[in-house]
């Protein structure tokens, strides 16, 4: 994404050479590729890593396009307006996103060694004023956040770069570090129905050619087993009384609405991350009345298959319309609503009211 921070680019190309050659070779790689679809962008902005004349650890021209432009700071932002010019990498990134059914994501980048998770922007609906911004899928995102941390090679100490910000266990909620309009991570997660974090892979964004051996071995068996969490939580496909697909049904877990809610894809598919427990799975064709059924989710990543779980509208024999939610400030919007609603002064002294917002 920034042009600049090789180390990404360089450990991507190498994990497809991995996993070209380990299949049937290695019987995880193998069950691996054999349940799960993977798509692997080693680059989103060739211009800047071209434009990188001369290597330098901390910051050069390179982590911007050949317009100017951070790709990172470029996307509709969930929480403001974000008047960037959407520029052409941008939007061929936002379609792919669009035409695909991805669930699970990385991002890659380099200056730092921690995984961030979103959100990396915030307003009072996600709890920012207390410096942590937080997502219905919290818990799932630390989740992400340690199993990449953990498996790498040094990630999980948490030690920062040159004596800089430490992180924890190596992991960082994305607002707490610092906040960002306009970020991949978020766009993604609200309207990508896909979970990305932020790896930053090396403190030094581009370092010598003879250290990315190193770093490929680093971040080996991470990457493998950040892969295998996609497999986490259920998924299934919604059908009609005739047992036909219903594309645009909205499908979620009751107690962990999103802003932008998720919805089937045309072949009435759902996938929805969530960790081993017991939860409620909301079912909705708009106009027809709504299917709640328990399911207990045990773990399995080590299957390479998440829980399956199938909806059938007996009463329905139409297509769901196409919906998507617009790309506007979806949270600045909820905490206005928020705020129009809250009760005056003087009511607060009859009663006491605890408002709870799904973060």
């Amino acid at each position: 994404m920034h042009g600049d921070e090789t180390v990404g680019r360089e450990i991507l190309l190498h994990l497809i050479d991995f996993l070209v050659t380990s299949y049937r070779r290695d019987p995880v790689i193998t069950r691996l590729l054999n349940n799960t679809r993977i798509h692997i962008m080693p680059t989103m902005n060739p211009d800047g890593f071209e434009a990188t004349k001369v290597p330098d650890c901390y910051y050069t021209q390179g982590r911007y396009n050949k317009n100017g432009e951070d790709l990172n700071r470029n996307f509709p932002d969930a929480f403001e307006n974000n008047n960037a010019s959407i520029q052409p990498e941008t939007q061929a990134v936002m379609n792919w996103i669009k035409n695909e059914t991805f669930v699970l994501s990385a991002n890659l980048h380099g200056g730092a060694l921690v995984a961030s998770y979103t959100f990396d922007n915030g307003n009072s609906v996600t709890g920012s004023l207390k410096g942590y911004s937080r997502s219905p899928d919290d818990d799932v995102f630390i989740h992400l956040a340690k199993t990449y941390s953990f498996n790498h090679a040094s990630m999980y100490k948490g030690t920062g770069c040159d004596n800089r910000h430490t992180f924890p266990e190596g992991i960082t909620n994305g607002y707490s570090w610092y906040q960002l309009e306009g970020g991949m991570q978020d766009y993604n997660y609200v309207w990508g129905q896909c979970f990305e974090i932020t790896l930053e892979l090396s403190c030094c964004k581009y370092p010598p050619a003879d250290q990315l051996e190193r770093f490929w071995r680093d971040n080996k068996a991470a990457l493998i087993e950040y892969i295998k969490q996609v497999h986490l939580g259920v998924k299934g496909q919604v059908t009609d009384k005739n047992g036909n697909p219903i594309p645009n049904a909205i499908v979620e877990a009751k107690g962990r609405p999103h802003v932008c809610p998720y919805r089937t894809n045309e072949q009435g598919e759902y996938f929805l991350l969530l960790l081993p427990g017991t939860y409620v799975i909301n079912a909705t064709v708009p106009g027809f009345k709504s299917m709640l059924e328990t399911v207990e989710i045990p773990d399995n990543t080590g299957n390479f298959s998440a829980l399956k779980h199938d909806f059938s509208f007996s009463d329905v024999s139409i297509r769901s319309r196409a919906a998507s939610c617009p790309k506007t400030p979806l949270y600045q919007e909820l905490e206005q609503a928020s705020a129009a609603v809250k009760p005056t002064l003087h009511i607060l002294v009859l009663m006491t009211v605890t408002l709870v917002i799904f973060k």
